[in-house]
């Protein structure tokens, strides 16, 4: 009656899909209250924020639309379209390439961090990255050799996507402990059309 493809994670545009987009959703607007925090004190690191913000953003999206399969066919073509392993699954590839980049990129960031913090984000980091990353690897070579109709492939899917949504659920709970940490209380402001007129207001 379709409820499977309803609710299976390897499947795209359905309830796992909707709750996936909404986790990297409040990880972004959770971000963006930091950014404009720090923007505020002008705080070092301002921008490593903002840059998260974004990232999360994007990854929201590809999380919804499946962005990242698109590269699988050129890259496999670039490889030869021969037996691929690990990386049958090819956009890997690229995926691998930008994970260590940012890595680098943002290193002086997390260790600018506190400590608590940082130990957090690298906990998400890497259920994150093991799951999207890591079992994506697996999967492929599984697929390759037994191919993606089995119910094997389906218990390593499962694995892989139930490890990036408890990623992205770490990552807000540190975010959430670092602003309880660092700002205590935070108050949201909202002005209509009026908002000169209450700012003279005594």
């Amino acid at each position: 009656m379709g409820f499977v493809p309803l609710f299976d994670v390897d499947h795209e545009k359905n309830i796992p899909t909707f709750f996936s987009v909404v986790l990297l959703l409040i990880a972004a607007l959770l971000l963006a209250v930091i950014t404009r925090l720090k923007q505020n004190q002008s705080a070092p690191h301002a921008s490593k924020w903002a840059i998260l913000t974004a990232g999360f953003m994007l990854m929201a999206f590809d999380e919804a639309f499946q962005a990242h399969e698109n590269l699988v066919a050129p890259v496999k073509a670039l490889l030869g379209n021969g037996n691929l392993g690990i990386f049958y699954f090819a956009w890997v590839i690229p995926g691998i390439a930008v994970v260590v980049t940012l890595g680098i990129f943002f290193l002086r960031f997390l260790l600018y961090l506190p400590a608590s913090t940082r130990i957090r984000f690298i906990v998400a980091g890497l259920l994150y990255v093991g799951g999207a990353i890591g079992f994506e690897l697996i999967g492929g070579r599984y697929a390759e050799l037994h191919s993606e109709l089995t119910l094997t492939y389906n218990m390593i899917a499962t694995v892989e996507e139930s490890l990036e949504m408890t990623g992205v659920i770490v990552f807000i709970w540190a975010l959430l402990m670092y602003i309880a940490d660092d700002y205590k209380e935070v108050t949201f402001q909202f002005y209509g059309e009026n908002r000169n007129a209450m700012k003279d207001t005594p």
